[in-house]
């Protein structure tokens, strides 16, 4: 691969990854996706780039408004980019664990132009119960409203582009 084309790649995931999973911008993140792109997660199936941008803000805002996205690492590999991550909840109890992750890992296929043509996601939904379980008996025990709040205050220390611009790790969004 030459170095421009790694470039283009490595600049296109980083505007994909500060659109959706840092900025929480559903439908924008859909928009970086090619018309027939194909999405694929293995516990909600395959869907069309409407039908993801559709699902993923129905799911992140409504259903799990405490759920945010913390970047581990990416692997350029050809026109894929594999990442893992954490899908983390802030701990509402200030006597526990800062947080409660559990990890996916993301393929995705880019397209061109800026644009991604798949995208492919994967984790273990026992351990995705368990998180959840865990937040769900902290909040009940010390603050009922915290999934509303929405905290973000574990973020990566790097790259930039993997927190909100000017927020450093550990820090409230």
């Amino acid at each position: 691969m030459s170095e421009g084309r790694r470039e283009e790649i490595e600049a296109a995931f980083a505007h994909l990854w500060r659109t959706g999973p840092v900025g929480e911008d559903w439908s924008a993140q859909a928009d970086l996706y090619t018309e027939d792109c194909v999405y694929f997660d293995c516990h909600y199936g395959t869907m069309t780039r409407q039908q993801f941008g559709d699902w993923c803000g129905e799911l992140m805002e409504r259903e799990f408004p405490e759920l945010y996205t913390v970047y581990e690492w990416h692997e350029v590999d050809g026109d894929e980019v594999v990442v893992l991550m954490q899908n983390r909840r802030d701990n509402p109890d200030p006597a526990g664990p800062p947080y409660f992750d559990f990890p996916s890992i993301s393929v995705f296929r880019y397209g061109g132009g800026g644009l991604w043509a798949a995208e492919r996601d994967y984790w273990n939904r026992s351990q995705a119960v368990e998180a959840g379980r865990r937040y769900r008996d902290a909040c009940q025990r010390i603050d009922p409203e915290h999934p509303r709040r929405r905290s973000r205050r574990h973020w990566p220390a790097a790259p930039e582009w993997a927190r909100p611009a000017g927020t450093p790790e550990g820090a409230d969004r």
